[in-house]
């Protein structure tokens, strides 16, 4: 009797082509909501596409929604939109939107929060 498979296995590791083991390659959109002080909260989109200017998607959400934001660039997460408020639902409203948003898929945006 002869054990084959002696290579540990490491779950959070990138895929390889040399293992021959396929990579996720859908990216997800996560928009979370984080509380502050008192009952002021505060909304964070990341994983937009490269392909989208975020400046620009930040001006209009920021006038679309009536709130503040920034652009936070993150070690780990990249660059990251916060808003203010919760704006979790007109966000992802914004980024399915075909006239008026982003028009992407509403299976790649997943909304985190209470």
């Amino acid at each position: 009797m002869s054990i084959e498979n002696l290579k540990t296995f490491d779950p959070f590791a990138e895929a390889d082509e040399d293992t021959g083991d396929t990579k996720q390659s859908q990216n997800y959109i996560h928009i979370r909501i984080q509380q502050r002080n008192g009952r002021k909260t505060l909304t964070t989109v990341q994983g937009l596409p490269k392909k989208f200017d975020q400046k620009k998607i930040l001006k209009v959400i920021k006038k679309k929604f009536a709130c503040n934001g920034t652009i936070v660039t993150d070690s780990e997460m990249g660059e990251v939109i916060q808003l203010q408020g919760d704006q979790r639902k007109d966000v992802q409203e914004f980024l399915v939107d075909k006239k008026e948003g982003l028009e992407l898929d509403a299976k790649t945006i997943k909304v985190h929060g209470f």
